[in-house]
């Protein structure tokens, strides 16, 4: 694992690493908040953050403000990349937002050309925190939260491992793949034509299914324009009457699918999250 890049900022900081990665088949980029406790000697607690569709492992070390408040908390945030890179890497053809690089989906491919290095979901759950617990003063204790598909991201792999994750948040979180057309054309080229297979990365069709349960928080602006036809909120909820799994769904007028939306309202995560890396 090697340092990029050291910064210091409110008393912790904030580093980006260098890895090959084995479960990618490439070299991988991370950014790590280490809080002043880290430094300190103790080891931390770890809130892991997904992005979203064309993000890196920067875009919310530089636009969420949370190194304030998790500097006070004392838990560190890992930033992971959104999909493998790199020469060798394939894309979409058509260079498409969402799909290829920046559109890992947090899944394990199954489907050629893709099968041989986006495999996120092995990435995020087992590979970068063993490397992590390895290489740095944090504690095993985590919890996992992200942002439209990084929310995807994180809602369905905190359901799919009960028991690994103290807690799960999202913001916008697509929260249904399998009826929304981002979700649609990422699962079919992803995993193929095999809806049984999408339905493990789906968070309706866990709840559904029985999912255990555990602490959830989704914040979901009023104004975003993905809302109606890719996020849908609504069949969230629905699983969650029909079903009688508790979480709190907050629907925040006026904001939409930006960072401004997420730096808004993170310290309120990062302060839910702590109740249960205690």
């Amino acid at each position: 694992m090697k340092l990029l890049s050291s910064v210091q900022c409110f008393g912790g900081l904030q580093n980006q690493y260098e890895h090959v990665s084995e479960t990618l088949g490439c070299t991988m980029q991370f950014s790590v908040y280490l809080p002043p406790q880290a430094q300190a000697g103790q080891k931390v607690a770890v809130a892991y953050w997904l992005s979203g569709l064309t993000c890196t492992d920067q875009n919310f070390a530089t636009k969420a403000g949370a190194q304030r408040v998790a500097a006070e908390l004392g838990i560190a945030i890992v930033m992971p990349d959104t999909s493998p890179r790199g020469e060798g890497v394939p894309d979409d053809a058509d260079k498409a937002y969402d799909f290829g690089l920046g559109a890992g989906f947090y899944v394990d491919a199954t489907e050629a050309p893709w099968s041989k290095h986006y495999n996120m979901y092995s990435y995020v759950v087992d590979e970068l925190p063993a490397l992590v617990e390895e290489s740095l003063p944090v504690s095993p204790l985590k919890s996992v939260f992200g942002h439209s598909m990084g929310g995807h991201g994180a809602l369905t792999i905190a359901l799919n491992n009960p028991g690994r994750y103290a807690s799960v948040s999202a913001f916008s979180p697509i929260v249904s793949p399998m009826q929304c057309p981002w979700g649609q054309k990422a699962l079919a080229l992803y995993l193929g034509d095999n809806p049984a297979a999408w339905q493990r990365h789906d968070t309706v069709a866990l709840i559904r299914a029985g999912a255990q349960q555990l602490p959830m928080l989704v914040d979901q602006g009023l104004a975003d324009n993905f809302l109606a036809t890719q996020l849908k909120t609504e069949l969230l909820e629905a699983a969650l009457q029909e079903t009688g799994y508790k979480a709190e769904v907050r629907y925040q007028p006026g904001y939409d699918h930006s960072y401004y939306f997420i730096a808004t309202f993170i310290e309120d995560h990062l302060r839910f999250h702590a109740r249960y890396l205690k």
